[in-house]
């Protein structure tokens, strides 16, 4: 391979919607209108923001002790700030208002997706994320996880909804979206016929990755290895995906933006799983290299590395070993790394996760005052039936 070359309405109304999703979800895949406020490109032609989801500082240092090595991400930034998470509901944020605050520039409550606090629930009006920002601009979009497509991260740069947990809505509008590629482990809830016949390439096996052109909208459902540094014998791993989204989205002269999820830091650290924590921190580290080697020969890239929130309250003891203090979320802030910029952060800096968005959104050519703004979603305008 050529690396390189190239809604809502009212919560009656959406209950509504979901049981008949939920009796047959390929039956009603619609497209969803929203209407972009006009902004003109900016200074990056390329963003990629990076999210380890759970990741603190000390995440990456305990990764560094178990493979007896220096992590890229750490040694290759040469800015290093934090990110301050919370929610507008708490000092402690889930992923799902985490993920909002770095898709929307706007702190909702802890569940809510891609919605305002105030609005949560009649969704006549949402804001705006990033992809669809970068959408308005003309250019290519796309999201790439190790989670399933609908969990909560994913779902804030690709969604609109009251809770994380409607699985059914956010696949429904993920379907109906005009990114150009969503890629992550199997949800349950999206089938090849909803894919194809929607107009996207659907992906489950590396064949089907492999064989992957260009122009190809593409949805992809793999098996939920895809965070190991090996993964199944039939999927990728993520700094494969990485590679390989970069490559398709690098088709567009207008240039992209690609939110690339390392979603098992947070989910080993839950467990307290330091072992399987680090693995996936690694593998993590490997996409960013990716990132790096294309932003090298593509200077008008910028590459943004953070979290949602840290999870597992890791502290080193006087022996210089790592141990987890809780197999919750904290309020610890978060790193925010910077390459391809000297003046998004300064070194050493402490923004607000909203505000990281806005920054973003300012690379890409957002005015001061742009973003974050509303958007309504149109009712159902267009159904794409069997």
């Amino acid at each position: 391979m050529e690396l390189f070359r190239k809604t809502f309405i009212a919560k009656a109304v959406a209950a509504l919607m979901a049981l008949l999703l939920s009796a047959n979800l390929s039956i009603n895949i619609a497209t969803i209108n929203r209407n972009y406020k006009d902004i003109n490109p900016g200074k990056y032609k390329n963003v990629i923001l990076f999210i380890g989801d759970g990741m603190g500082y000390n995440s990456l240092a305990y990764c560094e002790k178990t493979y007896s090595t220096k992590l890229d991400i750490l040694t290759k930034t040469p800015i290093h700030g934090f990110s301050e998470t919370r929610s507008s509901s708490d000092r402690v944020t889930d992923s799902a208002a985490g993920g909002t605050a770095l898709a929307c520039a706007v702190r909702t409550t802890n569940g809510a997706i891609g919605v305002f606090p105030q609005d949560q629930y009649s969704l006549a009006y949402v804001p705006m994320n990033l992809c669809e920002l970068a959408k308005s601009y003309g250019r290519m979009a796309g999201v790439v996880t190790t989670d399933s497509n609908c969990g909560a991260t994913p779902s804030a740069f690709s969604a609109h909804t009251d809770s994380r947990n409607n699985g059914e809505e956010i696949s429904r509008q993920q379907i109906a979206s005009n990114l150009d590629l969503i890629w992550g482990a199997k949800s349950g809830y999206v089938t090849e016929s909803d894919a194809t016949k929607n107009g996207w390439k659907y992906l489950d096996s590396m064949a089907d990755f492999n064989a992957l052109q260009e122009g190809q909208r593409s949805f992809a459902q793999f098996d939920g290895e895809i965070w190991k540094t090996q993964s199944g014998a039939d999927s990728p791993t993520l700094s494969k995906m990485t590679e390989k989204a970069i490559d398709m989205l690098d088709d567009d002269p207008d240039g992209f933006f690609l939110m690339v999820e390392g979603a098992h830091i947070d989910k080993n650290s839950h467990n307290k799983d330091g072992a399987n924590m680090t693995t996936a921190a690694y593998e993590f580290n490997n996409a960013v290299k990716i990132a790096f080697d294309y932003a090298d020969i593509n200077e008008n890239t910028l590459i943004v590395i953070t979290a949602d929130h840290e999870t597992g309250g890791i502290l080193k003891d006087e022996n210089g070993d790592f141990y987890y203090t809780t197999g919750s979320h904290t309020g610890t802030d978060v790193p925010l790394l910077i390459y391809g910029s000297k003046t998004f952060i300064k070194d050493g800096e402490a923004i607000k996760n909203k505000e990281v968005s806005r920054r973003l959104s300012l690379a890409m050519g957002a005015k001061p005052g742009d973003f974050p703004c509303s958007v309504k979603l149109a009712d159902t305008t267009k159904t794409k039936d069997e």
